[in-house]
């Protein structure tokens, strides 16, 4: 089965990106550049492991340990990284918040 080619759309304030019509935030873009490319390609490493890691519930454990670090860190978990007081919308269908217009005038 061929794969397609998955499109991702940032919101207009750059907060997210939508993937299977769900919000999920975006890389603190204030992070220094190597900072960013360090965590992104230890982000890919972990990833890997807790792929590889099937059946070994110990390594799985400690694999998904780092990754939640790791994105905390980026600025994709914990707290959020802008500093006007908006609310987080992470993980939540596009439809049910403030960027349903946007969303509905991409027409996807």
């Amino acid at each position: 089965m061929a794969r397609r080619k998955q499109s991702y759309f940032d919101t207009p304030d750059g907060r997210y990106f939508v993937a299977g019509h769900r919000l999920w935030r975006n890389v603190n873009p204030n992070l220094d550049d190597s900072v960013r490319r360090k965590l992104v390609l230890d982000l890919m490493e972990v990833r890997a492991q807790v792929r590889n890691a099937r059946g070994d519930v110990a390594r799985i454990r400690q694999a998904k340990s780092r990754l939640q670090a790791i994105e905390t860190a980026l600025g994709q978990r914990g707290e959020v990284w802008w500093t006007d007081g908006a609310p987080d919308y992470h993980r939540r269908l596009v439809v049910n918040t403030p960027y349903f217009d946007w969303w509905a005038e991409l027409g996807l």
